[in-house]
């Protein structure tokens, strides 16, 4: 936009420089003769209105609306060379002025992003700290990560496991082996008992022969005294 008001720009300056040309340049009449007097014809100001307010469409319309000069030169008329200079000149003007404000807004944007940036980049350390947190479990005043807290839980539940089902192999066998002692000595009882029934049922048999040997030997004895 800037290259093209400074090419109008300059095309308006150049129109301005020819015409001053044509003006100083134009061929003298030979004074030999007076010269005739010519009576100036003043022509009515064109009132054809522009349709197209761009700069270009204005340029475009001086040009549609210019005289061919005797000499094949185009004549531009000066109050539309002036309002076409005015209007690029306050274009020009209002183009700086955009630019500066366009300049104040991205600086206010830049400290606008450079702000949010820093509060992300807060928010990201305050993230990082809380996702650590969570991910860390305090056992015994010892901290530990969640992944190695969960393998050493694990480990030790698959430990004791491993153990239960030892012990409780053990307890089986441990319960058969007392069972099997409990039978055999069950069995030892009742022999013993058995046994035991059959010596002292030996035992008074035993104690009646001795008991009838001795009423013998004593009738023998009286037999004998008699």
């Amino acid at each position: 936009m800037r290259q093209t008001l400074l090419h109008f720009a300059g095309i308006v300056l150049l129109c301005f420089i020819s015409q001053n040309i044509l003006a100083q340049t134009k061929p003298v009449a030979p004074q030999t003769k007076p010269a005739p007097v010519v009576k100036k014809v003043y022509r009515q100001r064109d009132t054809v209105k522009n349709t197209d307010p761009s700069l270009n469409g204005q340029y475009t319309f001086m040009l549609s609306r210019t005289r061919t000069s005797p000499d094949g030169y185009k004549m531009i008329a000066k109050y539309r060379l002036d309002e076409l200079w005015k209007n690029v000149m306050d274009t020009l003007r209002k183009e700086k002025a955009d630019k500066k404000n366009l300049q104040q807004k991205i600086t206010e944007q830049d400290k606008t992003v450079n702000y949010l940036k820093t509060e992300i980049s807060g928010k990201e350390a305050s993230l990082t700290e809380n996702t650590n947190k969570v991910n860390e479990i305090s056992v015994l005043g010892m901290s530990f990560e969640k992944d190695t807290y969960n393998i050493m839980m694990w480990s030790v539940v698959g430990v004791l496991v491993v153990a239960l089902v030892v012990v409780i192999a053990r307890s089986g066998k441990s319960v058969s082996e007392a069972k099997h002692r409990t039978e055999l000595y069950n069995e030892i009882s009742e022999e013993y008992q058995a046994f035991k029934s059959k010596s002292v049922e030996k035992e008074r048999k035993l104690a009646r022969e001795l008991q009838d040997e001795r009423n013998r030997l004593e009738e023998l004895m009286n037999g004998r005294k008699g």
